[in-house]
């Protein structure tokens, strides 16, 4: 079906702007550059003085609306600058300009950009407000270094494996606390397999001595190095997870709207207590505990707030 044509233009004042990693290339509309007296295109720097005065032009030339494309991670200082502003922005994958019928500037990408936002041709994506990006920053941040911590969970596991200490085969989880004491006992120079399997409690299905056969390995340098290593990385990760909850922990305190009540809490220091306290947060901030909704829990409804606030 043919694409109805459109010579009317629904933001005449909108500017369209390439984005680079050293440099931005930003077209104006035709009118507001002769208004002024200047070109309409222009390439500018991508420090923060150079936004600044990227924002100044604008602002001086009477542009209200600004397209960006969606390039990577060097579109965020620009959004933010801009927007801080007063302009109005708008985030635009630029798949969605290969879409349009016509012929592309030869001469920069942002003319053509700037064209089809003045005909009001693309469709801005969705970002949250700056109140939602900070909490997302640091909730993103916290999934990056729990991918993290367990990748170095595998790699003792691996060198476990290849000293034959056979951990996970009685005790199923190795980080648990009777794993990681274990590990911490033979980083620290322990090697007698009776020793190590006094860890052990009367939860662990296994049998002493299956977990005395399990313990008993073939030392050799290069793995116990490789094991100290990754414990050691899994340790200064575990103390980076800390932060981030507590910083976590303190904006979500920050936007709390309401003081929901969840019933009573468990008892200090537990896990549970943990969960409960995050899950509290969270509803003070949504005004209602949606994990009383089948199916969602205390991680999703994190997932949710954290990514597009409350509605």
């Amino acid at each position: 079906m043919a694409m109805r044509k459109r010579d009317d233009e629904v933001f005449p004042n909108a500017a369209g702007i390439d984005i680079g990693a050293s440099s931005h290339w930003v077209a104006v509309p035709r009118h507001l550059a002769e208004q002024a007296g200047c070109d309409p295109v222009r390439e500018t720097g991508a420090m923060t003085d150079d936004l600044n005065a990227l924002a100044d032009w604008l602002l001086a030339l009477g542009v209200d609306t600004v397209a960006l494309e969606s390039t990577g991670v060097y579109w965020i200082p620009v959004y933010e600058v801009l927007e801080q502003r007063g302009l109005k922005v708008w985030l635009v994958d630029a798949r969605q300009m290969k879409y349009v019928p016509g012929c592309k500037s030869d001469v920069q990408d942002c003319q053509w950009l700037q064209k089809l936002m003045s005909l009001g041709l693309l469709r801005a994506a969705w970002r949250p407000d700056g109140e939602v990006c900070v909490v997302r920053a640091v909730a993103r941040q916290r999934e990056v270094q729990i991918t993290d911590q367990a990748t170095w969970v595998q790699r003792m596991q691996k060198a476990l494996v290849q000293m034959n200490i056979q951990l996970i085969e009685v005790l199923g989880d190795v980080m648990g606390a009777r794993g990681q004491a274990i590990i911490r006992a033979i980083v620290a120079g322990e090697r007698d397999p009776k020793v190590l399997a006094r860890h052990r409690t009367n939860r662990v299905k296994a049998s002493a001595d299956d977990v005395t056969k399990a313990l008993t390995g073939n030392w050799r340098d290069e793995h116990l190095f490789v094991l100290g290593q990754a414990l050691a990385m899994y340790d200064d990760i575990a103390r980076r997870l800390h932060e981030c909850d507590a910083k976590l922990q303190a904006l979500l305190c920050e936007r709390s709207r309401a003081q929901v009540d969840l019933g009573r809490a468990p008892k200090a220091g537990s896990k549970l207590r943990v969960e409960f306290d995050v899950r509290q947060s969270l509803a003070n901030w949504a005004g209602v505990d949606l994990t009383r909704i089948n199916g969602i829990g205390v991680t999703v409804v994190m997932k949710l707030l954290t990514e597009i606030g409350r509605t």
